[in-house]
């Protein structure tokens, strides 16, 4: 698989590239080694047309804070809220799939399987975007990954949320 070679921004750090992402997240957790951890991606767009799609990777100590890095894809037109929820799960999968790999080779075999590297959907029970969790959800379960649907889904209902 090619490498994701996207700009992500920090608010302490700046502009960074996805390798300069890995080694923020290294740095995170060598700092406290014996604490759990778990990386989130999720994804997030804004209603109305032209949006770009904005993808975050979350490293989150758990019970004690975490931080995020954001990217944001070009603009795209969505006829449909169906294709737009589509596509934001395609940019998370793809995401995690590259962090996956990244982390893999980072950390080791185990690092961050087993849910801890979850994909955050920006779809819930409540609302319009229920009737979409089951091919959503089958979509993630399908590229192996562990999908967390709203109200859980900070990742991509707050943190993504947050720069569309």
């Amino acid at each position: 698989m090619a490498r994701v070679d996207k700009i992500f921004h920090n608010i302490s750090r700046g502009s960074l590239t996805l390798s300069e992402v890995m080694d923020e997240i290294g740095e995170f957790i060598s700092l406290k080694p014996e604490r759990e951890y778990k990386i989130v991606i999720g994804s997030d767009s804004a209603t109305k047309n032209p949006v770009s799609v904005v993808s975050t990777i979350t490293i989150w100590r758990v019970g004690n804070g975490g931080m995020y890095f954001w990217t944001r894809a070009r603009e795209a037109v969505f006829h449909t809220l169906g294709d737009r929820m589509i596509a934001e799960a395609m940019q998370s999968i793809l995401l995690a799939q590259e962090m996956k790999s990244r982390l893999r080779e980072k950390f080791g075999e185990e690092a961050f399987w087993d849910k801890r590297l979850e994909v955050h959907l920006d779809i819930g029970v409540n609302g319009e975007t229920k009737k979409f969790i089951d091919t959503i959800v089958g979509m993630v379960k399908g590229y192996g990954l562990y999908p967390v649907i709203k109200p859980s889904s900070f990742g991509a209902s707050s943190v993504a949320d947050r720069h569309t």
